[in-house]
């Protein structure tokens, strides 16, 4: 199965709002569907997850509004929690459903390598002498 672009209406249970406006949500959604292809492309199934949070952000700050305050009422946010952007947990997590991150190996050798010696083999030590067990070449 392939990504599935969020619907508004899924953008709006994430939020947990019970109305909300409908073009710029569709707006926000296709905006971060976007920015998130500049790390993976194309996205991953279960991507959607990443699309709800950054539109998500966007569409509850979008003027990136750290401190607010209204008659007696304050509320500060944390710096860069507006607006649109990817976090590094974001792009960690479109990395991880692409299949790539983690760890992994380089082999470097060739296929064509042979495991025979290419340099002169010295007549009076090794291969040519008798093998002792536990003494090795004498």
């Amino acid at each position: 199965m392939a990504f599935v672009p969020p619907t508004v209406e899924q953008l709006g249970l994430y939020l947990g709002l019970d109305e909300i406006l409908g073009d710029r949500a569709d707006l926000l959604l296709v905006t971060a569907t976007a920015l998130c292809k500049t790390v993976v492309s194309p996205l991953p199934e279960g991507a959607e997850a990443v699309v709800l949070s950054v539109a998500g952000r966007a569409y509850v700050n979008p003027q990136q509004v750290a401190y607010e305050t209204i008659g007696p009422m304050s509320v500060q946010r944390p710096s860069g929690s507006g607006g649109m952007y990817l976090t590094k947990a974001d792009r960690t997590a479109l990395k991880s459903l692409a299949g790539r991150g983690g760890a992994f190996t380089v082999d470097p050798t060739p296929a064509s390598a042979d495991p025979t010696p290419t340099w002169p083999i010295d007549e009076v030590y090794g291969p040519g002498t008798e093998f002792e067990p536990g003494w090795g070449y004498i």
